[in-house]
């Protein structure tokens, strides 16, 4: 068994997995959630404090970093693990779907993007290459092949074209992660499926990826604006297309329940913002729904969130207070309390799959978290 990276499944449940991935920075218990940590920081949060909540990695993002501080001034300075002071493993993401997203006059050809930066309008290209170079100088553990992602709205033509050419950026990827010497070897790469909703893209894309070989494979091009059900009809096949003895990595979901479904459809790995995003506004996630803690029916609620959070000192009517009047206490308390939530649900997940109870747990979990009238 490598040091470097290894996957097993401990045990299974209809199609849900529980197991652990191995690197040289620590073991990544699957099903597992990955805090975002897009500028080399969970917002909000101390490295420390967000090991604490039960995360075993975290993301940050080629996009973000390559244009401040810069890839090589992070390699100067020591890697993205010292730099943050994070010292288990780190996913990056390979940045295509940013210059996509936040980024004006993207130019999309064979042979990358070229886009604008959304900071100081600097233009830029971003190829295969030049993205599996940025996640060598980051230090990555998990690199991410470069694709490119169109809206799932996209005519079929669109959605082949695109497909086609993320296996072959996925190609350039490999080719380009392999020549990247002492951090090839003890790094992982993943590959990306694409092709929307469309099963038979999806199966073209997943055979290419397979035919040129991966560490861990990504459901990518989901959670973008089609809806739980749309996601969930893609995610009925989807996961099933990808080696059975590789991680599936379903990339930006979601909320709670999404996580659940993915879960017992094969999911193995997650990432969102919007755990500490919805702290920032004041949102609270708990196995009874998500509340807002800025409504008035909180102004004098002596009770915690969860008596078994690490927030448990405090009430929500601190919390209310914090948050209303604009406190950066109330955004790191709020944040604190959601990526544990969301740690909890993944131990949970993990457990019940073990125990041969994920109908049941699931069952549970949504006729509790879906209740009405949580504020």
């Amino acid at each position: 068994m490598s040091d470097r990276f290894s996957f097993t499944i401990a045990a299974t449940d209809g199609k849900a997995r529980t197991g652990a991935i191995r690197m040289r920075r620590g073991e990544i218990r699957t099903p597992a959630f990955m805090p975002v940590g897009t500028a080399a920081t969970v917002k909000a949060m101390k490295p420390a404090d967000v090991r604490a909540t039960g995360a075993d990695i975290i993301l940050g993002n080629t996009y973000h970093l390559m244009l401040r501080p810069g890839a090589e001034r992070v390699a100067r300075l020591g890697g993205l693990h010292g730099f943050m002071g994070w010292d288990r493993p780190i996913l990056t993401d390979s940045g295509g779907y940013q210059v996509m997203s936040l980024s004006d006059l993207t130019k999309v050809t064979e042979e990358g993007v070229s886009f604008k930066s959304h900071l100081d309008g600097s233009r830029h290209m971003l190829s295969p290459e030049r993205s599996m170079e940025i996640q060598r100088l980051l230090g990555s553990d998990i690199v991410m092949a470069f694709d490119q992602l169109v809206p799932t709205t996209s005519t079929p033509e669109q959605q082949l074209a695109a497909m086609e050419r993320s296996m072959r950026w996925a190609a350039r990827s490999r080719a380009g992660f392999d020549t990247g010497g002492a951090h090839a070897e003890g790094a992982a790469l993943f590959g990306i499926q694409q092709g929307a909703l469309d099963e038979r893209l999806r199966k073209m894309s997943a055979d290419a990826l397979i035919d040129i070989g991966f560490d861990g494979y990504a459901v990518g091009g989901l959670a973008v604006g089609e809806g739980q059900a749309a996601m969930f009809g893609c995610l009925d096949f989807a996961p099933d297309q990808l080696p059975v003895d590789k991680p599936r990595y379903l990339m930006g979901v979601g909320k709670p329940d999404d996580i659940v479904g993915a879960v017992e459809r094969g999911i193995d790995m997650f990432d969102c913002v919007l755990p500490t995003r919805s702290g920032r506004t004041g949102q609270a996630f708990t196995w009874d729904g998500p509340i807002n803690i800025r409504n008035a029916k909180f102004a004098e609620d002596l009770t915690p969130l969860d008596p078994e959070s690490p927030t448990a000192g405090w009430s929500k009517a601190y919390l209310h207070h914090l948050v209303r009047s604009g406190e950066i206490l109330g955004a790191m308390l709020m944040t604190e309390h959601n990526l544990w939530f969301y740690q909890r649900l993944m131990e949970g997940l993990r457990g019940a799959i073990a125990d041969g109870r994920l109908t049941a747990f699931a069952d549970d979990f949504r006729a509790r978290y879906g209740a009405r009238g949580n504020g």
